[in-house]
């Protein structure tokens, strides 16, 4: 983590690249075979460490070391203590503005081109933005090129402990109102905690746009997952979200109401990004003027060596790759078999 760089005005390191292949090399306190796990919820997983870096009970400790040693900045060291305690940090101006519009404009092209297609999501009937894309950067070089910005990729390393992998991307036109969650129990990792994520202005936001809410220092509140609020794989493969809506939405209002949470909302200028902890409770607050855009890209990063899946379909992260590329149940070698294809159909009938 030397010489991390954080900002425009830095000299930028090359980022740690991503694997080339899907690792299953965990380094986790009580070990696992992903092979042998036949449903992806958390449920499945022990309780283990190790903590993401920032996370463990000697975190100060850790960052006035690692400071003493030259191995972050104090600068760095500042934005460490404070993500230590609140669960997120804003960095101003983190990606400079004719990046920003490149992108954006090749995103605008490639919908009129008609590569994308967007759901109209309308809030209203005259609500004239149309809605969010899921991993857009798949189909736009512009957009997979700023997932994977130096300063997105080194911040989020830093934070992590571990090179952080890209992973996805969503993009949006207008603020979602998206109910208050934790990233966790969409993109769950083992061990827990190694998940990062980031949102990036793609122009200035207004308060009265909808703008993302978030809530300081509700990182450290437990992890709630799809068994902790009742909701059965069989709940989410016949009723999908409406089960997430009905159970765990309410849950979380009430833990953000029993610990007293305050909100802050991210009223941003083009180029700022906030970046967040796995389990910091956010959402999309509500737009008190639907005429007004809220163009933004949220991003999402994995740390290398985590088994990572999504706790309410219990099923493996594309980050793995098909499932036929996971390992079979008792290997121990790093050059492991792939599963033959009747195993591969009856962990698809899983999923």
């Amino acid at each position: 983590m030397r010489n991390l760089a954080l900002g425009r005005d830095d000299t930028l390191p090359v980022a740690p690249p991503p694997p080339r292949g899907p690792s299953y090399t965990v380094e986790a306190d009580v070990p696992v075979d992903i092979g042998c796990i036949k449903v992806f919820r958390a449920e499945s997983f022990p309780e283990s460490g190790p903590s993401p870096w920032l996370d463990q009970p000697d975190a100060l400790e850790i960052i006035d070391r690692r400071v003493a040693r030259r191995e972050i900045s104090p600068k760095q060291a500042e934005i460490c203590r404070h993500w230590e305690k609140h669960g997120y940090y804003v960095l101003r101006g983190a990606i400079d503005p004719d990046t920003i519009d490149e992108a954006w404009r090749a995103y605008e092209a490639a919908i009129a081109r008609g590569d994308l297609t967007l759901a109209p999501e309308k809030a209203a009937a005259d609500d004239p933005h149309p809605g969010r894309y899921l991993n857009p950067h798949l189909k736009v070089e512009e957009l997979d090129f700023l997932l994977k910005h130096p300063v997105l990729m080194n911040f989020s390393s830093m934070v992590l402990g571990r090179p952080a992998i890209p992973f996805q991307t969503i993009s949006s036109h207008k603020g979602s109102q998206q109910s208050e969650h934790s990233d966790s129990i969409h993109m769950t990792t083992y061990p827990l905690g190694y998940l990062a994520a980031c949102w990036v202005a793609m122009e200035d936001i207004h308060a009265e746009a909808g703008p993302l809410v978030y809530y300081p220092g509700t990182h450290r509140l437990p992890y709630l997952f799809s068994h902790d609020v009742g909701i059965s794989t069989d709940d989410f493969r016949e009723r999908g979200y409406g089960a997430y809506v009905e159970r765990y939405e309410p849950a979380i209002k009430h833990e953000i109401a029993e610990h007293g949470a305050k909100p802050e909302y991210f009223t941003a200028r083009k180029g700022d990004v906030l970046f967040w902890h796995a389990n910091l409770l956010h959402g999309g607050s509500a737009r008190a003027d639907i005429q007004r855009s809220r163009k933004a890209l949220v991003h999402h990063y994995f740390a290398e060596g985590c088994v990572c899946y999504h706790d309410l379909s219990a099923s493996t992260s594309a980050v793995h790759g098909p499932v036929e590329n996971l390992p079979t149940c008792g290997a121990s070698s790093p050059n492991i078999p792939v599963r033959d294809k009747i195993a591969s159909s009856i962990a698809s009938g899983i999923r």
